[in-house]
């Protein structure tokens, strides 16, 4: 039953992973990739634009949660199997606009791309500030033989999205959950420990991460993430609250788990699931409970999460602990020649 893992939406220019996280030569300078209009620029991504990022998507997504030093290692160090490449759109020397795009290391289905959260600051939209962004992250994936590219959009920008090619495929949801007051840490059944990650063997979390996968509600299966990538995106990501995330364990056995990534006062629920073998126990309900609760008392206020809408049992385990719908998105699907 796994928590949909946070997707970075693209909408648009009206205008938002499982872990989505330039290629591996690229260039940090502020290069222009286009011909924009008058008072601003495109130009490719440089580590130093992190806290412009991410006051950025705070603005337009505020349920979305990557701190500064995550966003980052995230621009400066992607990992190599992705192919992974960023723009920035400028104006006035303000950062107004972002888009990602990268090769999905997490499929085994071959050629198939990312489009991540392509937005525009509402005050400069209307202005082909996010086409221009789209044009490039297109022409990147064209570059790598991509066949298929998924993006995501918001609910409201889905004419956008079919204007450009795309088309509608499943439907996402948002949450938010107020941690005050805190969940009580859940009571587990005999034979079972909840235990943070913090002194985990890291391999033995990935092996349970990449079994709990397994059946995750997607456009594509996520099957094939290799160690070196999930250490590169989950234990190595700044943002990972190893003694928040919380994994279940019997006779020796890691068979469920609810990773923390959070940002000061806030989190995000990166990825919530239990071995296929073991579903139907509750074990996803109690270690995310047993996350939110550890969060809490390391001063996160409030919890946020995304669900594929036909993830029934986990929209169940969010209702019961309390969240509530903030946003809605919809993966979109489009070929490329």
């Amino acid at each position: 039953m796994p928590d949909a893992v946070a997707p970075q939406p693209v909408p648009t220019s009206t205008a938002q992973q499982r872990r989505p996280q330039l290629p591996p030569t690229r260039d940090h300078t502020a290069r222009s990739t286009g011909q924009p209009g008058a008072g601003w620029r495109i130009r490719t991504a440089r580590p130093d634009d992190a806290s412009g990022v991410v006051a950025l998507r705070s603005l337009v997504h505020p349920y979305l949660v990557r701190g500064v030093a995550s966003t980052r290692q995230m621009i400066a160090q992607p990992p190599p199997e992705e192919s992974w490449t960023a723009w920035v759109a400028e104006a006035d020397g303000q950062l107004v606009g972002w888009a990602s795009a990268y090769r999905n290391a997490e499929t085994s289905v071959p050629d198939f791309g990312d489009i991540s959260i392509l937005h525009v600051h509402p005050d400069h939209r209307g202005r082909g500030t996010g086409t221009a962004l789209l044009a490039a992250a297109l022409a990147h994936l064209g570059s790598l033989r991509i066949r298929q590219v998924r993006t995501w959009v918001q609910t409201d920008s889905l004419s956008y999205a079919r204007r450009h090619g795309f088309t509608p495929s499943r439907e996402l949801r948002y949450s938010a959950l107020d941690l005050r007051p805190a969940p009580p840490m859940p009571e587990p059944p005999t034979g079972v420990r909840l235990l943070p990650l913090t002194g985990l063997d890291p391999y033995q979390v990935y092996l349970l991460d990449a079994a709990a996968a397994t059946g995750e509600p997607g456009d594509v299966p996520v099957d094939a993430t290799s160690y070196s990538y999930w250490r590169s995106e989950c234990w190595e990501n700044p943002g990972l609250d190893r003694d928040a995330s919380t994994v279940a364990e019997t006779d020796g056995t890691l068979v469920a788990l609810s990773l923390v990534k959070r940002d000061g006062d806030r989190m995000w629920s990166d990825f919530t699931a239990t071995r296929p073998e073991y579903r139907g126990r509750g074990l996803a309900r109690l270690t995310k409970q047993a996350a939110l609760h550890r969060a809490a008392g390391r001063g996160v206020r409030t919890a946020y999460t995304s669900n594929d809408e036909a993830n029934a049992p986990m929209l169940a385990v969010n209702t019961r602990l309390g969240y509530r719908p903030v946003a809605s998105a919809w993966s979109c699907l489009r070929d490329l020649p």
